[in-house]
């Protein structure tokens, strides 16, 4: 039994417009996901830390901002690509 693929386009302008502000919106808010995890995840384990050798916090703190930072990124990297899925698409 030979299986049939149906194809539509979709030509209205609105609905266009309408499925790249739902793109733009999943984009950004499934890639905000886990950065959240792992920011939480990073500073449960710097309070760990700080807990078992109290006298390393500054160097402690330092490297929790860097991995912040970099961890943080990853969000506005699933914003940019929400806003080439928005523009250029």
């Amino acid at each position: 039994m030979p299986v049939q693929v149906v194809s539509q386009t979709i030509t209205n302008p609105s609905m266009v417009s309408a499925a790249k502000t739902i793109t733009l919106g999943l984009s950004t808010g499934l890639g905000a996901i886990g950065p959240g995890v792992g920011v939480g995840y990073i500073m449960g384990k710097t309070i760990e830390a700080v807990a078992r050798q109290p006298e390393l916090r500054g160097e402690l703190l330092s490297l929790t901002f860097l991995g912040l930072a970099l961890t943080e990124a990853i969000t506005f990297y699933a914003l940019l690509m929400g806003f080439v899925a928005f523009f250029l698409a």
